[in-house]
């Protein structure tokens, strides 16, 4: 099996025996290994959903390890008829299977058939052996197939991806916020059903604290359109969106907040406030925005940045984007974050000055002027996120094909980057504006209820790390 890009895996070829070219005693076998994965893939097609078959939920609800359902051991005698013995052109006409023993994650199965007899009409039956490690019998039984009428040979199928949209990785910053002290926040103009409902999932999650900043009439109309009663929640009534914005900052520097989240109103207004020189949330060193990523088939989180405030930083402003990105990589859990400061190609020319920031961004890194992680650059794309481009590039260091944080060259880039991996890759998205008094949830208006959560997660967590210089979540996010 081989992968040609990301949507498709093209198998092997495959050549069909006729009931001529069978003899009795013939066999053929497969052998693989049972992944959590697969269970998930089988509930979903078989629609048993039995929590003793699956992750985390056999945990939670018996204590007991999940094992994989007793049909998805039978279903893999199919792999080999249809494949391998017959081959391609088979009809399955019967199969009887006896279950001794059950199958977990993690063991390796051998599935094995044999040719007991040859019928009239094409007909063979054969006996069915799964063993799992150790040689234990899992599965015996016997199938009836028909055999083609005519050698059939397939070039290879070519089989869309299957790719596991799980947010598990969120679900673990999630758990750690819980306990956590509630964060005051001034939402900003929740003035729709996504905004206001955002803040409302923060809320029952524990997280915030709202305080809701806006035009009273629109707020209390979003509530009711999504049935939040609003009992004991203080609203900030101001007459316009933009007077919200301003209104929020405003109660930070009061105290009565500890975070701005917004709401239905577009990022500059917001940024206009928090960023302005006098009155705004400056405290000392440039603001940035850092997009925390849960992209499908990726094992870790990735976090890119700047792809909201700073449209062409220079170095000096690249330096405070990427320790802003640090702090927040430690704040999810990662002890020494791999950061890969990403350009067009991964060799220093004086032609491409991303390149040159890169490298000394680097070397900074190295020299103690940006603190907490590893940096590396320049770095391309493909080399800075897999290992199998980093070394066949000859590119040797610890971030190559492993980054966690990806610093791009300006905003238009790391936008692009972001936005593709959400809507064309299926990625869960957060967001945290970091560098600022306090944290800033600067969500699209395009992303959902999830988005907002999770953003609130990552404040909280921010919020905590600033404050103690640990993080709630203990250790990396995977």
């Amino acid at each position: 099996m081989s992968r040609t890009d990301d949507k498709h895996v093209r198998l092997p070829s495959l050549i069909g025996r006729t009931w001529d070219e069978i003899a009795v005693g013939e066999s053929a076998h497969l052998v693989r290994t049972c992944t959590p994965n697969d269970l998930v893939v089988f509930a979903h097609a078989s629609g048993n959903v039995n929590p003793l078959n699956l992750p985390d939920e056999a945990e939670q609800e018996a204590g007991v390890a999940p094992a994989a359902p007793a049909m998805w051991g039978g279903s893999l005698f199919s792999a080999v008829l249809g494949n391998q013995l017959p081959g391609p052109g088979t009809i399955y006409l019967g199969q009887t299977l006896r279950f001794h023993d059950r199958l977990y994650p993690g063991e390796e199965v051998t599935v094995a058939v044999e040719v007991r007899e040859k019928r009239a009409d094409r007909v063979v039956v054969l006996d069915c052996q799964l063993t799992g490690p150790g040689g234990r019998l899992v599965v015996g039984g016997e199938a009836t197939v028909q055999a083609p009428a005519a050698r059939l040979i397939t070039d290879g199928v070519l089989l869309p991806a299957l790719a596991l949209r799980k947010r598990g990785k969120f679900e673990q910053l999630l758990a750690a916020c819980r306990g956590a002290p509630r964060l005051p926040t001034a939402v900003v103009a929740p003035t729709d059903d996504n905004s206001l409902g955002g803040a409302w999932e923060a809320t029952k999650e524990g997280l915030i604290e709202p305080i809701l900043v806006g035009p009273e009439a629109a707020i209390r109309a979003a509530a009711d359109a999504i049935g939040w009663p609003l009992d004991g929640v203080r609203i900030e009534p101001t007459v316009t969106a933009h007077a919200a914005a301003a209104r929020a900052v405003a109660m930070v520097h009061e105290g009565t907040a500890q975070a701005v989240m917004k709401g239905n109103i577009h990022s500059d207004e917001v940024l206009a406030e928090v960023t302005k020189a006098e009155g705004g949330l400056r405290a000392g060193r440039r603001i940035s925005h850092v997009f925390v990523l849960d992209v499908p088939g990726r094992e870790a989180l990735l976090s890119i940045t700047d792809a909201a405030i700073n449209i062409l930083p220079d170095l000096l402003t690249k330096v405070d984007i990427t320790q802003n990105a640090i702090d927040l990589a430690r704040a999810i859990g990662l002890a020494e974050p791999r950061v890969g400061v990403l350009s067009a190609v991964e060799t220093i020319n004086i032609k491409i000055p991303s390149t040159l920031d890169a490298a000394i961004l680097s070397k900074m890194a190295e020299r103690g002027q940006i603190k907490g992680g590893i940096v590396d650059g320049p770095l391309a794309m493909d080399n800075a996120v897999d290992l199998g481009a980093a070394q066949t590039k000859g590119l040797h260091s610890s971030v190559a094909g492993r980054a966690d944080v990806l610093v791009a060259p300006n905003l238009e880039a790391g936008n692009m980057l972001a936005k593709q991996l959400v809507f064309m890759s299926g990625a869960d998205t957060s967001g945290l504006v970091c560098g600022a008094k306090v944290p800033v949830m600067l969500t699209s208006r395009a992303d959902d209820e999830h988005a907002r959560l999770m953003s609130a997660a990552l404040a909280v967590l921010y919020q905590h790390w600033r404050s103690t210089g640990t993080s709630l979540v203990g250790s990396a996010i995977s």
